[in-house]
Parts: structure tokens; C-alpha cells; sequence
């Protein structure tokens, strides 16, 4: 891991209608640092990946990647900027293929343009060539590869959710934002899913950082847990020192 700050938020906040989802959100994310985001439900997770991402748009503070304040991009910008996510609820084209899943994903590096896709140039072949063969490397990562012409919706739930992992990875992140990627997995399915996680940190020069409510895959692979609750942090810290914080043993059993 480097000392190199990836992605940062200074007093982040938002606000629906008078009521303060998120507020004071301060965070700093290091180049190849893996970080678990946790806290009960309801307690604003998803709301600051969605402010990462720029489906929402911060009522205070800032959102700053790479030195480059990012308030006021939409959604795409921030992706084609580094910041790419999976969903809580799974998000696929259900009715493409696995391998198309994958593929539609590198359409925003594609740089071959309209014409010589009209009329399928050389480079425009060349090129989905190359795109082709990166689909089916990702795909291989997650032991996905024998799947690769079947439809998504046809794939298996544990399977879905990692294809929709390497859909992400297809936009060449930068900061990889995982939104309960466990959620609904067995236990065998959830062991996969870590050594997945695992690959993905030794393969790729990104940061991560994961909501999760499966506490032994958050305790098993991230270096650094930030914990919330009514969209405020009440902790931050290693595995160990946030297990056995006072306030975080509080908004997890009521206390």
C-alpha cells in the first residue's frame, strides 16, 4: 500500500428535504488500500457511494480524487475520472450475454470512432479484437470464462454478483466501490468472493473500498474499517480496534 491519497472527502455532507442523511464526512483513501465501510442499516452507506459516484450531488464539503475536486460530475464523468461501482441490488443486462456484460463496459476507452464502425475499418476490428480478449481475461478471473456466451440472468446469484465485479473492473478504475457484494452469497459462494477480492487487489493498481454486513469477510481482508451510523463516523481504525470500540458495539446492539 502507498501513502499516496487516492480519493479523499472533506466534510462531505447531504441533505434531503431538512433532514441531514450524511454530515462531516471525512475520509482518506490510500493508493491499493483496501477499506471497509460499515454500519447498521439505514445509517446513510450507500448514500455516500452514491455521492461518490455523482448520483447524488453534495449539499456540503468536497469529493476530491487524485488532487482534482470532482463536485458536479455526473455519474459517467466519474466513472471515465476512476471511480466505478457495483450495486447493492444487482444491476446487469440480464438479456446480453455474460461476455457482452463485460464488453459494454470498455465502451467509454473505445477510440475508434463512429465511421469506422459504420464500416468496420481495420482498427474498429483490431480494437474489438483487443476488447474481446481484456472481456475474456476479467471473466477468467472470476471462473466465469465457460459461461461466456450465456445470457447474465441464466447465471447462478453468487455468479452474477461477480460478473458484475468485473463489469466494474472493465472501466479500468481507479477506486473500486463494492456495495454488499457478499449479500445473498452462501458461505462457500461469500469464500470465493474473498479470494476474488484478493486477486483483484494483487492484479490491479486500484483502491477499494466495501460496504458489507458479512462481519467475517469485512474482518478477513480489509486493512482499515470506517464505521458509521446516522450518517455520521463513530469509528475508524484497524479490524481489532473497531471490533472492540465502546461506540461501534453500541449502534451494532442498541447500547
Amino acid at each position: 500500500m502507498s501513502d499516496k491519497i487516492i480519493l479523499k472527502t472533506e466534510n462531505l455532507g447531504i441533505t434531503f428535504g431538512g433532514l441531514k442523511a450524511v454530515g462531516d464526512f471525512n475520509m482518506e483513501l490510500r493508493e491499493k488500500e483496501l477499506v471497509g465501510l460499515i454500519g447498521p442499516n439505514g445509517a446513510g452507506k450507500t448514500t455516500i457511494f452514491n455521492l461518490l459516484t455523482g448520483v447524488y450531488q453534495p449539499t456540503e464539503g468536497a469529493i476530491i480524487l487524485d488532487g482534482q475536486t470532482m463536485n458536479g460530475k455526473k455519474p459517467h464523468q466519474m466513472a471515465k475520472a476512476g471511480i466505478c461501482r457495483t450495486f447493492q441490488n444487482i444491476r446487469l443486462f440480464k438479456g446480453m450475454s455474460v461476455l457482452e456484460n463485460v464488453k459494454v463496459a470498455f465502451g467509454q476507452n473505445m477510440k475508434y470512432n463512429v465511421a469506422q464502425g459504420i464500416f468496420r475499418t481495420k482498427s474498429y476490428w483490431q480494437e474489438e479484437k483487443e476488447i474481446d480478449e481484456k472481456a475474456r481475461e476479467l471473466l477468467k478471473m472470476f471462473h466465469l470464462e465457460e459461461f461466456a456466451g450465456n445470457l447474465a440472468e441464466n447465471l447462478p446469484y453468487g455468479q452474477q454478483r461477480k460478473l458484475e465485479i468485473a463489469r466494474a473492473l472493465a472501466g479500468s478504475p481507479r477506486v473500486l466501490l463494492l456495495d454488499e457484494p457478499a449479500a445473498g452469497m452462501n458461505p462457500t459462494e461469500t469464500a470465493e468472493l474473498m479470494e476474488s477480492i484478493e486477486n483483484i487487489r494483487r492484479s490491479f493498481d486500484l483502491s477499494i473500498l466495501l460496504i458489507e454486513h458479512d462481519m467475517s469477510l469485512v474482518m478477513g481482508i480489509c486493512e482499515r474499517i470506517i464505521v458509521i451510523d446516522y450518517g455520521m463516523i463513530i469509528a475508524s481504525g484497524t479490524p481489532y480496534e473497531v471490533a472492540n470500540n465502546p461506540k461501534v458495539i453500541g449502534a451494532y446492539l442498541g447500547e
